[in-house]
């Protein structure tokens, strides 16, 4: 994986609450089992109509937005656990998601694949949101290390929460295993004191 320190980005807006990873990635797209190719199809049913031409009116189809944050509505990611949602929102360029509440086993799936959540107060989302919709220009400071979340244009500044394991990971571009074998010296270590051959 990438790693992950700080990231200065402007974001999109998706003020949808209530996204459910059916809507993230369809389920008719879940065929394939290697990571790539799924960007193509996040959010397909609110980017394309029935014939396949972009809807004007859906946010990512809009160019005067761009960046690698998604700032979305309350309670995204709920519904099935599929990993696919994750793979889907990595592979279309988003590196983190800010939201009040992600479900938990999105939140897990988003971690191990290298997309961080950032879940601020519901008050910060909605500035948040009207800030980024009023102005797509609008940077967002995402810094991993201290966990926080910056918006100085319009004075926010606020502590995330993430489980310390996973901030590991993502800083050092760790997945579970890369992380265990950064652990071989200390595990051989453990092996010679504790265990008898």
């Amino acid at each position: 994986m990438e790693k992950f320190s700080t990231l200065l980005s402007p974001a999109i807006p998706l003020v949808q609450e209530n996204v459910d990873t059916d809507q993230i990635i369809p389920a008719r797209f879940l065929k394939a089992t290697s990571r790539e190719g799924f960007g193509e199809h996040l959010f397909k049913d609110w980017r394309f109509d029935e014939q396949g031409h972009p809807k004007s009116d859906f946010i990512l189809n809009n160019p005067e937005y761009s960046g690698s944050i998604l700032v979305a509505g309350e309670n995204f990611g709920c519904g099935s656990s599929r990993e696919h949602a994750a793979w889907a929102l990595v592979d279309c360029g988003f590196k983190a998601v800010v939201s009040s509440y992600f479900a938990d086993i999105f939140k897990g799936n988003a971690l191990n694949n290298g997309l961080l959540p950032v879940q601020v107060s519901p008050s910060s989302l909605k500035e948040l949101l009207a800030a980024v919709q009023s102005n797509p220009m609008t940077f967002i400071e995402i810094n991993l290390e201290a966990q926080l979340l910056r918006v100085p244009e319009i004075g926010i500044q606020e502590h995330f929460e993430i489980n310390p394991y996973k901030k590991t990971c993502l800083i050092n571009g760790y997945d579970d295993i890369d992380f265990l074998l950064s652990q071989k010296e200390k595990i051989s270590a453990f092996e010679l004191k504790h265990i008898e051959f």
